[in-house]
């Protein structure tokens, strides 16, 4: 289970910092990832963290604006937003699955973000 929280309403230039909490007993053998769509848009990958190395890999689109980190001892990922753009407004999920695996099979609810200009 996946808890997303942080989105909200920022002006562009601004930061933001989202919060996903994954409810297990093995945090490290799971790989986790931010998706995000916008209203009429396909949701778009924007990275993933490998939750036992702390290897990370991101879009092109948010590379030098984002990063994603975690912390063991709360069982938490997070996505790092800055230089935010109008563009980035979005409804942000994060995703996990087990290493062992390739799809995303746990999802959170949500959160939304939305960038002012």
């Amino acid at each position: 289970q996946l808890q997303a929280s942080g989105g909200g309403l920022v002006q562009a230039g601004g930061s933001l910092r989202l919060s996903c909490v994954i409810s297990t007993r093995t945090f490290s053998n799971y790989v986790m990832a931010w998706f995000r769509q916008a209203p009429g848009k396909e949701r778009e990958f924007v990275g993933s963290i490998n939750l036992s190395i702390g290897r990370t890999v991101l879009a092109d689109s948010v590379k030098g604006r984002f990063t994603i980190s975690r912390d063991k001892a709360k069982n938490t990922g997070f996505l790092q937003m800055s230089s935010l753009l109008p563009e980035d407004t979005a409804t942000y999920y994060c995703a996990a699955h087990h290493r062992a695996q390739s799809e995303y099979s746990l999802w959170g609810q949500g959160t939304l973000v939305t960038v002012s200009s």
